[in-house]
């Protein structure tokens, strides 16, 4: 199954880039297309400041110049796709050991994939770029071939493809593979020099006018070059300061970077240490362009974390980074900017200098500290079919891995609804059905009570605010006081809040529906977005930032009753259960007297609220919940099974 979901992502690959019109695809290419389409070399590669390999790079090209254009697109790609198949199978091999057989069978499927839905290879793969050739070489060198002097050439053909990748030999050097270190420097030298003796001048330019080719591509200070050079210029330094600064940093880079790859090597961590390197080569490098930042993805191997819970933090921020845009990642505050716009930048120094990987000498390498799981507690209902491998967890989640899937799941949240659009005719016509099925129920008051809201001007203010506010914060309040104080009941009620909202998605999907304000026609009063043109299609501005036929059903609503329930289900006061009970009532009031909403649409919101809760009972039972060990048999007498109350539950040690 996994092999087949690396045949579609390599088909979907494909298809991605080469229905792209010509002049969009393989873009970094385009310094070798001449007329007719067919490729040539005549001219100098830095012209246009387009190509931004080696020369090497240039070189190791020449052989294309009779390919045509379009059969180009089709055999770079595939070729490329190849390559990414190829490193990802040397990876799942280069596992440090011992490596159970399930990992084994799942560890190439699952690397070739992550590498494929990975930023920089899709990157590569869209620019036409040549630098997943450069990690694979030294892949092959260090997991491959065998012998220092084939290893330390490899490794010199990938140096000179892109320059920083010679710290490698540093590597080599501090393993005692000094041969190879060697090799690899000779190897270098000899490929540069070649490449000078073809074009001289090319060389010149890359090397001595651009400075390794740090003026070449974007501006510096883009937010595509993720080094601490690019970094620097982004946080506004320049001249001479932020050069000896850069110079400073890189070196400290290095000096860490460079100790920790072969502490991790000599502990037979190797492809980890090949992933410390990789990221130090990352960072110091003058320019870092996403397409050459795999090297961040292997650190994804390294073990951080003493307890069982704590494993998958890593890796799992390790591809959210690598997948993911920043802006998903991060919200769209300016405080956080620095960090959204370096985010690949500050994974590479993590991996690099900072991430405590465990040395397969500790003895939680192989036997971390197992999760706190409670005893299954019987469903009220005999023929509800619980499923038996989801366990419930006694320990909070991780905060920081927490926080970042909350910000990704509300960021596709975001992406769908506003892709779940449809055309202006179509909401209309379903807000018609809306409406005449609510007058035929005899509860189409959403006019009588816009109207009677607007005439009075503190009612309107308030519920306007209300709408606009409490939507978010009332959750996220209710959600971070759980995960503090009550973690086993947090996990539960974010799953089931969280299937609520997915199910919402796909009613937002299939039923497109214009919300009373948005119906010509019918008089109603938008209080909170002002008046809107019925003349203008996308009613201005405001469909740029929000789906605004995502109606049915209304998440406002859904969202509040949640609040609700969950409050009365877990406050200990009756005074705290009845505010809560006022949320939901403030809500419902809101999103019909501001015109945002259709009293339908509140009953789509309780219904998928409900469905919510329902999941979340069915896959892993009731709220209430056990400690391990109760109701079990003690001195042969089986002892019944007591319900905990999960405020005194602790984080597992």
């Amino acid at each position: 199954m996994l092999w087949l979901v690396v045949a579609v992502l390599a088909v979907r690959q494909m298809a991605v880039v080469l229905r792209q019109p010509p002049g969009e695809r393989l873009t970094d290419l385009e310094t070798w297309i001449g007329e007719n389409g067919v490729l040539h070399v005549t001219g100098s590669l830095y012209d246009t400041d387009r190509f931004t390999g080696t020369p090497f790079a240039g070189l190791v090209l020449k052989p294309l110049t009779r390919t045509a254009e379009q059969s180009l697109g089709v055999a770079w790609t595939f070729g490329s796709l190849l390559l990414v198949a190829a490193l990802g199978l040397i990876a799942a091999r280069a596992l440090p050991a011992p490596v159970s057989r399930r990992t084994a069978l799942l560890a190439a499927p699952v690397a070739i994939s992550l590498l494929m839905l990975s930023l920089p290879v899709r990157n590569a793969l869209h620019l036409g770029q040549t630098s997943i050739l450069p990690v694979l070489l030294v892949l092959v060198g260090c997991f491959v071939v065998r012998g220092e002097r084939a290893s330390g050439v490899l490794i010199g053909i990938a140096a000179a493809l892109q320059p920083t990748v010679l710290l490698f030999a540093v590597l080599l050097w501090l393993t005692g593979r000094r041969g190879a270190a060697l090799t690899g420097g000779a190897a270098f030298a000899g490929c540069t020099a070649l490449a000078w003796a073809a074009m001289p001048h090319d060389s010149w330019t890359y090397w001595v006018h651009h400075v390794a080719g740090a003026g070449l591509g974007d501006q510096a200070d883009s937010l595509a070059n993720q080094s601490l050079h690019g970094a620097l210029l982004r946080l506004g330094l320049a001249g001479p300061l932020e050069i000896a600064l850069f110079v400073v940093l890189a070196a400290a880079v290095c000096f860490t970077g460079l100790r920790r790859a072969a502490r991790y090597a000599r502990d037979g961590q190797l492809l980890l240490a090949v992933a410390v390197t990789g990221c130090v080569c990352v960072a110091v490098a003058p320019t870092a362009w996403q397409h050459q930042l795999l090297w961040i993805l292997l650190a994804v191997v390294g073990r951080v974390g003493k307890r069982a819970s704590d494993r998958l933090v890593w890796p799992a921020v390790v591809i959210l980074v690598v997948t993911l845009p920043g802006k998903m990642l991060l919200p769209n505050i300016e405080a956080m900017f620095p960090v959204r716009d370096n985010v690949l930048l500050i994974a590479a120094l993590a991996a690099a200098c900072v991430a405590p990987f465990l040395p397969r000498t500790s003895p939680y390498w192989q036997e971390p500290v197992p999760t706190d799981h409670a005893s299954p507690v019987a469903a009220r209902w005999s023929r509800v079919p619980l499923l038996p491998f989801w366990r419930r967890v006694l320990s909070r989640p991780n905060l920081l891995l927490e926080l970042l899937l909350i910000r990704v799941v509300y960021s596709a949240y975001q992406q769908v609804r506003l892709a779940a659009t449809a055309g202006r005719a179509t909401a209309e016509h379903h807000g018609r059905q809306i409406h005449s099925i609510e007058q035929w129920l005899h509860i189409d008051i959403e006019h009588w009570a816009n109207h009677s809201v607007v005439r009075v001007g503190w009612l309107r203010d308030f519920f306007d605010y209300y709408y606009s506010t409490f939507h978010f914060i009332v959750p996220l309040a209710i959600l971070g006081v759980l995960y503090v104080r009550r973690p086993a009941d947090y996990r539960w009620v974010r799953s089931s809040i969280g299937f609520a909202t997915l199910l919402a998605l796909v009613g937002f999907w299939l039923y497109p529906l214009a919300p009373p304000r948005l119906m010509p026609g019918l008089g109603f009063i938008d209080t909170v977005h002002g008046v809107q043109d019925f003349a203008k299609p996308d009613y201005g501005t405001l469909t740029g930032v929000t789906n605004q036929y995502a109606a049915m059903p209304s998440l406002h609503f859904g969202w509040s009753l949640w609040c609700g329930v969950v409050i009365v289900m877990l406050a200990p006061k009756i005074w705290m259960k009845a505010l809560g009970l006022l949320h939901p009532l403030f809500t419902v009031s809101a999103i019909v007297a501001t015109g945002n909403h259709w009293v339908l649409d509140a009953v789509g919101g309780a219904a998928v609220v409900a469905l919510g809760f329902g999941l979340t009972y069915t896959l892993c039972g009731p709220r209430g919940l056990r400690e391990p060990g109760d109701g079990e048999p003690r001195d042969g007498i089986r002892t019944t099974a007591r319900s905990t109350p999960v405020g005194r539950v602790t984080e597992s040690a």
